[in-house]
């Protein structure tokens, strides 16, 4: 079993900043994909960003430019730098996953508790 630790959210003006943290613990071989998805007030849940194991990152056109995916993979860590924020990126952010188990081979994706941002105006 895997567990996800998600910090970071709160508050901010528009314009601000925040990082969000998720931390993974437990029954861990390797991680695959580390990425955060979130879900705004009346909406589905959407992709944000992922880093991948190889170190190459992805953006949803939203963000790019404005927010940043990292991982420390000697923590199983993965960080979401949010700056310039805008009212729209009000959310639950939800961190996501992939995880190869002792088998090493055997994947299975987790997903964190989230964490609420708003962005006032």
């Amino acid at each position: 079993q895997v567990q996800l630790v998600e910090s970071g959210g709160g508050l901010v003006q528009t314009g601000g900043s925040l990082r969000l943290s998720c931390a993974a613990s437990g029954s861990i071989f390797s991680i695959n994909h580390m990425g955060w998805y979130r879900q705004g007030p009346g909406k589905e849940r959407e992709f944000i960003a992922v880093a991948t194991s190889g170190g190459s990152t992805n953006y949803a056109d939203s963000v790019i430019g404005r927010f940043t995916i990292s991982r420390d993979n000697a923590k199983n860590t993965v960080y979401l730098q949010m700056n310039s924020l805008k009212p729209e990126d009000t959310a639950v952010y939800y961190c996501n996953v992939v995880v190869v188990d002792f088998t090493g081979w055997r994947t299975q994706e987790y997903w964190g508790q989230g964490t609420q941002v708003t962005v006032s105006s």
